[in-house]
């Protein structure tokens, strides 16, 4: 029931960069959580904070596209070694704006779009450079200890961030962001080179369509990030996370810092007792079902005006999305040769990272146009339907099963 931490015994060189990318995301949630606090500090409107969303969203795409051909291009190691820098670059920018008399909205935009772009680069290398560290019979308990830091950060980061922003304003949350990528510098520069196996792929056009080409040959990998993008476009409200807690359960910062901080106490828990996965065989079914549970989770949030019971309502959303992003992840990552995870990790990162994005947007303009709480329940339960329909087009991945013959002809391919 449990999760194994084998790959961090194992292997020294994943355990350090482990470690360094979980100091980096802890960094990362205390400037998704200043960033939105202080955009709705500023301008007081859901619709401002949902467009710093937006403000990301073609930047993050684009680097997505970039990023994943570059990762199967290059010596992994540099190309996180540039990201990280510029990273903690722009955190520093963002801490100057912020510790200004007047700060300017749009260059806080301008800053969250530069860096989201930075971070789609930089989050496919990560990915399979990790990856690519251990053994395939391993390949299952590594992204179960990688989805549980990034859950781990999910909460100590938005309580940190809560904290700080109390204490200090957003620039204290903003400056610690940029020390984190520090530590996850040092951590990357400490493994030595990693080129993709099997050689590298020259960057171009046709590396990009190599890559989507993949996807669409194999419909359980595609159905996984639909079914992810479908939870997290539909589903996400936490552009309405401030405004909730300001005026819904009359708290402040500490409070904003609750719910976001909340999803991440269930899907540490879901991941703590991820053991039972790995012997998971009805992937597809598995993973609809669990999306499906985190829709239903969120419209209950939406009906609440009890703030304990939201928190738990959060909790078992990130529960059903952590354990639904272990399975997909464990079946994209043994299908998929390493000259090709680049490529596919940053499609995979495209859908994680975007879909929240336009989740956010899709909130704040229905909340905008509407009421909060209509928001929230109709995307949750848009969410369902969502999901009932993907499993309904794509019988192939509902269906699909580790063990079968269609599974393990896809792992001899790779």
């Amino acid at each position: 029931m449990f999760v194994d931490i084998e790959p961090l015994r194992r292997y020294p060189a994943f355990r350090r960069l482990w470690g360094g990318a979980f100091i980096s995301s802890i960094g990362s949630q205390l400037s998704v959580v200043a960033i939105a606090y202080e955009v709705y500090h500023l301008t007081g409107s859901n619709l401002d904070v949902g467009l710093v969303s937006l403000a990301q969203l073609i930047p993050s795409i684009v680097g997505s596209f970039v990023g994943g051909p570059i990762a199967d291009a290059m010596d992994r190691r540099r190309l996180l070694l540039i990201c990280g820098t510029l990273l903690a670059v722009l955190s520093v920018g963002q801490a100057l704006d912020v510790a200004r008399a007047h700060p300017s909205v749009p260059l806080l935009y301008l800053l969250a779009g530069t860096a989201a772009l930075v971070q789609a680069v930089n989050a496919p290398a990560q990915t399979a450079m990790m990856i690519s560290i251990v053994e395939r019979e391993h390949f299952a308990k590594a992204n179960a200890l990688r989805q549980l830091s990034n859950q781990v950060s999910s909460v100590v980061g938005p309580t940190i961030a809560g904290l700080l922003i109390s204490a200090s304003g957003a620039k204290l949350a903003f400056s610690a962001n940029a020390l984190s990528f520090l530590v996850s510098i040092v951590a990357v520069y400490s493994v030595g080179a990693r080129p993709p196996l099997g050689g590298t792929t020259r960057f171009g056009w046709r590396s990009i369509v190599e890559g989507f080409a993949f996807v669409k040959a194999r419909p359980a990998i595609a159905g996984s990030f639909l079914a992810d993008f479908n939870a997290m476009v539909l589903g996400m409200p936490t552009a309405l996370f401030p405004a909730i807690a300001l005026h819904q359960f009359h708290g402040g910062a500490r409070t904003v810092g609750l719910l976001f901080a909340a999803p991440g106490v269930g899907a540490i828990l879901g991941g703590a007792l991820s053991g039972w996965t790995s012997i998971v065989r009805r992937a597809g079914l598995s993973i609809s079902l669990l999306s499906a549970g985190w829709g239903v989770a969120i419209a209950a949030f939406g009906f609440t005006h009890w703030l304990a019971l939201a928190v738990l309502f959060l909790a078992l959303a990130g529960a059903c999305d952590i354990t639904a992003s272990i399975i997909r992840g464990t079946l994209i990552q043994t299908q998929t040769p390493d000259r090709l995870r680049g490529r596919l990790s940053a499609i995979q990162t495209m859908v994680v990272s975007n879909g929240p994005r336009l989740g956010n947007t899709e909130a704040g303009l229905v909340a905008a146009a509407t009421s909060t709480q209509f928001s929230v329940v109709s995307g949750g339960l848009g969410c369902v339907v969502g999901m009932a329909l993907i499993a309904r087009l794509l019988p192939r991945f509902a269906r699909y099963e580790f063990g079968s013959q269609e599974d393990e002809l896809a792992r001899q391919q790779t």
